[in-house]
């Protein structure tokens, strides 16, 4: 089993990078709370992952941090949660914030996920709040701290080449991470800036879909 990977990062087109070690190259997806942590194209980087096996395919997930690993597995154990979902849920909350949306039973939260409606966060809840009942994670737990985050977009140097391109990849990140091609696009429309990486747009649109 591969449990982690350190190499050069050598494309990122969000949620997915491609890592090569030792000239091999991995694909892997990444939730966007790790995906804000990632170097420029070129650096060397270190993910925690989890390999997952369906019927018809098997994933490498990626994470900059153990408590995201940890916690996106014990997310694919609950009942009708699956690895895309789960990606969903830690792009839109850090483990931090996960875990205290859980144990103060923030269904209003959970429910902004994409794919995910009352009955089945009610149900993630039950589910999942004993795993994490001992979790004493801050809400800045598994996130990027703040200098990471305002340096994104100097960072992101690989993903900036014209307006159009930042909506549409914007756009297509949101699509992968399970919501509908029309409610992605009004919002990135909506909450584009000139100026703005495809992460800082991505970042704002998870906060306001």
């Amino acid at each position: 089993m591969i449990g982690s990977l350190r190499g050069k990062l050598i494309e990122k087109n969000a949620p997915d990078v491609l890592i090569e070690v030792n000239g091999v190259g991995y694909e892997l997806s990444m939730p966007m709370s790790s995906f804000y942590n990632l170097p420029e194209i070129g650096g060397e980087v270190f993910v925690y992952t989890c390999f997952v096996v369906r019927e018809d395919a098997q994933l490498l997930f990626g994470f900059t941090s153990r408590e995201a690993k940890v916690l996106f597995r014990e997310l694919i154990k609950v009942s009708g949660i699956g690895p895309k979902t789960a990606l969903a849920i830690l792009s839109s909350f850090n483990p931090g914030q996960f875990v205290n949306a859980v144990q103060n039973d923030s269904v209003n939260a959970i429910v902004k996920v994409p794919g995910i409606g009352k009955k089945t966060a009610e149900r993630l809840i039950i589910e999942i709040k004993d795993r994490v009942s001992g979790w004493k994670l801050s809400e800045s737990a598994g996130a990027a701290d703040a200098s990471a985050e305002s340096a994104g977009a100097a960072e992101d140097t690989g993903l900036v080449i014209d307006d159009s391109d930042v909506e549409s990849q914007a756009v297509q990140a949101l699509v992968a991470l399970g919501y509908k091609p029309a409610q992605a696009a009004t919002s990135v429309h909506r909450l584009y800036r000139d100026g703005m990486s495809v992460q800082d747009v991505i970042r704002v649109a998870l906060k306001n879909i």
